[in-house]
């Protein structure tokens, strides 16, 4: 079965022409901002806490970037945590809505901390209002979809969930030129195709079902099979030839980390490199994403760092 390319136009087109940025952000002036500081901070303690891949890969920046990039975590995380944990209908479309607005704003309560990092942030670096409403929208998609009939489909929900928080972090660590924007969005797409193929079981049990349903009976696999975690030479080969188109995007994005600024290369390969080895772990443990949830120790992150390094200086 071959991947079809369709999705890269319509995704290209979504990310639209929005200008590179001719003002260089202002670094500093929130420093004796102790309020500002406590926010920050905040951000900095969300990150650790849910996704000690991204805290690790933030980890190598400056610290100012550093900062930056991690309210921009904890901002992706409090909106979908919105989606996923808030059960009245109001209540959710009314704290989707309050974020809408300090996007559009960049300005918040000093009482809202991860708000108020946010706000300054968007502000400090120029970021599009566009991607970061497109990741509201794109998170919001789960309450209304929870299955995709083809690869395209799929890749605009990545698109909207993670590819946006690509194009965002683009502007916190510096890049060089338009160009970086496909790479961008093929480097989103996967990441959250590893968080798919990671989370298959427990997705399914919340009655979720992101696999594509074309490939699915392409492989002769139903939804049954899933429901029960049945690890069968079929799901095998389906799972292969996820795993497959995964490491190619990922392969194909690296091309986009040398359009970055110098001190942004190292923390943007290393996610890149850290999510890639979560494939691996699906290998390694055959294909069962049902039983046990993939994940990179510490010291398997730790261990590839030399090699990237090296990888780096080479660009």
């Amino acid at each position: 079965m071959q991947a079809q390319a369709n999705w890269e136009n319509q995704l290209l087109d979504l990310a639209g022409h929005i200008p590179h940025p001719s003002i260089r952000p202002f670094f500093s002036y929130w420093a004796g901002d102790a309020s500002l500081r406590k926010a920050y901070q905040q951000a900095s303690v969300i990150t650790a806490e849910h996704s000690k891949s991204f805290h690790f890969a933030s980890g190598l920046l400056p610290e100012e970037k550093r900062s930056a990039v991690r309210a921009l975590y904890a901002f992706c995380r409090t909106v979908d945590d919105i989606v996923d944990e808030v059960e009245s209908k109001k209540d959710r479309d009314f704290e989707l809505d309050y974020w809408r607005n300090i996007v559009q704003t960049a300005s918040a309560s000093t009482d809202d901390l991860v708000a108020a990092a946010w706000a300054d942030t968007l502000t400090r670096y120029h970021i599009p209002r566009h991607y970061a409403l497109q990741l509201i929208n794109g998170v919001a998609r789960d309450l209304s979809q929870t299955r995709y009939q083809t690869f395209d489909d799929l890749a605009t929900y990545c698109y909207g969930v993670a590819s946006t928080v690509g194009l965002m972090s683009m502007y916190i660590v510096g890049f060089k030129s338009h160009e970086a924007v496909s790479y961008a969005i093929k480097l989103g797409v996967a990441l959250q195709m590893t968080n798919i193929l990671r989370d298959v079981g427990e997705d399914y049990r919340n009655g979720r079902l992101y696999l594509p349903r074309e490939e699915l009976a392409f492989y002769g696999i139903k939804e049954d099979d899933i429901a029960n975690g049945r690890l069968t030479s079929n799901w095998r080969q389906f799972m292969k030839f996820q795993i497959d188109r995964t490491r190619q995007l990922y392969k194909e994005s690296w091309d986009g980390v040398k359009m970055l600024d110098r001190e942004g290369q190292l923390a943007i390969g290393a996610a890149s490199t850290f999510y890639c080895g979560i494939l691996d772990y699906i290998e390694k443990h055959d294909y069962d994403v049902f039983t046990r949830r993939a994940s990179l120790s510490a010291w398997g992150k730790v261990s590839r760092v030399p090699g990237l390094w090296l990888k780096i200086k080479s660009l």
